[in-house]
């Protein structure tokens, strides 16, 4: 590119996180850190009893599944699965997923 162009450098010292951010945004990777993240985060956001029954987590197409070992658990996930995801929402932004299915 020019020097001038897209890929300049920049002059001025930033913040580690502006930059790493800057990088998310310039290899077009954000959402797919903030999926990353959430699967990491899943026993923070639901807390211990639930994770410790919680065998496996991943993110396809926008929707999480999740997959509970504990029928009750698993029954109490689903009745309170939209304010999972209001969690979710308010940790990540909106759009990082659409729906929470339970296996």
């Amino acid at each position: 590119m020019s020097r001038d162009g897209y890929y300049s450098r920049k002059k001025e010292v930033a913040p580690l996180e502006s930059a790493f951010n800057d990088l998310l945004k310039a290899y077009r990777l954000e959402g797919k850190f903030k999926e990353k993240s959430l699967v990491h985060d899943w026993p923070e956001i639901v807390g211990k009893t639930i994770a410790d029954r919680t065998s496996s987590v991943f993110i396809r197409d926008k929707k999480l599944f999740v997959k509970i070992n504990s029928g009750p658990i698993k029954k109490e996930l689903l009745m309170n699965k939209s304010k999972v995801i209001t969690l979710i929402e308010e940790k990540y932004g909106a759009g990082v997923i659409e729906d929470l299915v339970c296996m």
